[in-house]
């Protein structure tokens, strides 16, 4: 085997990418499955405006 084969199968910088773009398909995956009733209810507004509420004031409802 050539000492430049040898090099590219020793290489593993490409394996982070791909764990990094894993973990960002599955979060994405989890945040689309968790909002899905707020988008279905057409009721996107009021949770936007009880999550601002729970950011800027000192009691979430």
């Amino acid at each position: 085997m050539s000492t430049a084969a040898a090099a590219f199968l020793r290489e593993d910088d490409g394996a982070q990418v791909v764990e990094y773009a894993l973990i960002i398909g599955v979060v994405s995956i989890a945040l689309v499955l968790a909002l899905q009733p707020v988008f279905v209810s057409g009721q996107f507004g009021s949770f936007i405006t009880r999550v601002a509420n729970c950011l800027m004031g000192p009691v979430c409802t």
